[in-house]
């Protein structure tokens, strides 16, 4: 991939999910990406389904345009090709149990000694530090103590996971931010740095309105199904056929929804004329709100609130969700090739940058230690 990471070597000792989404990113902005990986086993998701001709779409879908090797790190043999890649290596990304690559020799100080200019940056559940830093975590783990199932779900419901691995991608998100900064920080210092990323921190990072409302209110937060807890209305409503989003954020967009339903009086009613007022009385909202849009299908209202710009939408599956145009319009489903299997659909890259060209086509997908012979060729 061509992109303004070209020419940047990245060297990926991640697995599962946090990592290689992070490595993928960089990939995805032209860094060339080595995947060492463990001999005969490989990153644990090549065993995760769904599966393709016993090939692993999950891993596939997150290791587009990698090269793969595998390597024992507690062998010498292999240590010294390691060592080798290293010394022209930019970045090396691990998302091992904090003290893992110490014992191998491999632990920030050893690196950073040998390696003066590489960035050095470690996803973990719990990070360096405090109390926890030794002990594994899964996103669904983080998910719960990081106060997110907390808010999540509907009223009175049973903790509820959010439907994607957010504890995972929010703490890729961040390394990748982490070592673009990096990468700028070393044109001025020349030097190499540690990015510690924790899951945990990742997702108090992101709690946003409920985090505000406990710091500064010292309210505790509760699940308010698809309801936003300040803005009104701002959630899903009923309508003939399923449900539509409604988002009118402010008392303008308010009033152009009450002129498309043929209430304007509404929005002058002392218990909606203004936000606040809104958020006080969402359940009567509602229940007006709905025994209009029950009248018609979503697509009808969603069709005559596009015209007037009122921010809203349907709730697509998945399927809906992919083969949407604006999705299509965006690149948003690319492909990339494995050698058994062919063309593999894929996540585009939301990244969109003037001055490179967002490619239809990814990188091939690698087989565990597939680049093997070219990377010793070059690094030996």
């Amino acid at each position: 991939m061509d992109g303004p990471l070209k020419n940047l070597l990245v060297v990926d000792l991640t697995r599962v999910l946090v990592g290689p989404y992070c490595t993928m990113i960089l990939s995805d902005l032209g860094a060339r990406v080595i995947k060492v990986e463990a001999p005969e086993i490989g990153d644990d998701s090549r065993k995760f389904g769904p599966f393709i001709k016993d090939y692993s779409a999950y891993f596939m879908s997150l290791n587009r345009g990698k090269e793969s090797i595998a390597l024992n790190l507690k062998n010498n043999d292999d240590k010294k090709i390691f060592d080798k890649i290293l010394s022209k290596a930019d970045v090396l990304v691990e998302n091992f149990k904090p003290g893992t690559l110490e014992k191998w020799g491999y632990g920030w100080k050893n690196i950073n000694k040998k390696y003066p200019k590489l960035i050095y940056a470690s996803a973990s559940g719990f990070g360096q530090t405090g109390p926890l830093k030794e002990l594994p975590a899964y996103d669904m783990v983080v998910q719960g103590m990081g106060g997110l199932m907390s808010v999540t779900g509907q009223p009175n419901s049973e903790p509820t996971r959010v439907g994607t691995s957010i504890g995972d991608i929010t703490a890729g998100l961040f390394t990748a931010i982490g070592i673009n900064a990096a990468l700028y920080d070393r044109q001025k210092t020349g030097k190499g740095m540690f990015i510690d990323v924790s899951m945990l921190d990742c997702q108090i990072a992101i709690l946003e309105n409920a985090i505000a409302r406990y710091l500064a209110k010292n309210e505790i937060p509760k699940p308010m199904g698809s309801r936003h807890p300040s803005i009104a209305p701002f959630e899903a409503f009923k309508t003939k056929d399923s449900y539509i989003i409604i988002a009118a954020g402010n008392d303008r967009l308010f009033e152009k929804l009450c002129e498309l339903l043929a209430m304007p009086e509404m929005s002058k009613d002392s218990k909606f004329s203004d936000n606040s007022s809104r958020a006080k009385n969402m359940d009567e909202l509602k229940i007006i709100l709905e025994k209009k849009l029950a009248s018609r299908s979503t697509s009808e209202w969603v069709k005559d609130m596009e015209k007037e710009k009122i921010p809203c939408g349907p709730i697509f599956n998945i399927k809906e969700a992919v083969e949407n145009p604006q999705v299509d319009a965006r690149n948003m489903i690319v492909k990339a090739f494995h050698k058994e299997i062919g063309d593999f659909k894929l996540a585009g890259n939301p990244i969109k940058m003037s001055a490179y060209k967002d490619e239809k086509t990814r990188g091939d997908i690698p087989d565990l230690d597939e680049h093997r012979e070219k990377i010793l060729k070059e690094f030996t």
